[in-house]
């Protein structure tokens, strides 16, 4: 009996202590140590580009917040977070790219690029600011306006992942 108790207690005293680690490895890629860092705060991104599609800048920041909710157990704040991520779109621009037979281009590439500032105020050696691009291609004989919902939602899955990678991730 007394026995039993004792790889009882040495049972309870292992699992106390092993999920007493409050740094949380998940399969997302996330490291952030959630006793001291609860919040990150997101702005909006305002669109500053020459060409201007009405729907990017909430699209943009929506996109950023949505992937920090669905991998992270930080609380999403407007401002005053733990984390800062700020920035602003500064490129929305279409480029021509392939040119056929009859000197007209055949595809056109559509490319945002955005400025990022992130601000880990619990560990400032971390933050930085950056510059982030993604593009995608489209057949020319196509419209901007029938493709760039489309477009778009993939560029920004892909601009908000790099980001997140970055910040929380340390890919």
């Amino acid at each position: 009996m007394r026995h039993q108790l004792i790889i009882w207690l040495t049972l309870v005293a292992t699992v106390v202590t092993l999920s007493s680690c409050l740094i949380s490895y998940r399969f997302n890629g996330a490291s952030i140590d959630y006793s001291k860092t609860q919040s990150i705060s997101i702005a909006d991104f305002p669109n500053n580009a020459a060409m201007v599609n009405p729907n990017l800048s909430n699209n943009l920041s929506e996109g950023i917040r949505d992937i920090y909710s669905r991998q992270t157990r930080l609380q999403i704040l407007r401002r005053g977070g733990d984390m800062e991520l700020e920035g602003e779109i500064v490129d929305y621009a279409l480029t021509p790219m392939a040119i056929s037979a009859d000197n007209l281009s055949a595809e056109t590439k559509l490319t945002i690029t955005i400025k990022v500032r992130f601000t880990n105020n619990k560990a400032p050696e971390e933050s930085f600011e950056k510059t982030y691009s993604a593009y995608q291609t489209f057949d020319s004989s196509r419209l901007l306006t029938d493709v760039q919902d489309e477009l778009c939602t993939t560029m920004i899955t892909e601009l908000a992942e790099n980001i997140y990678n970055d910040t929380v991730a340390k890919w």
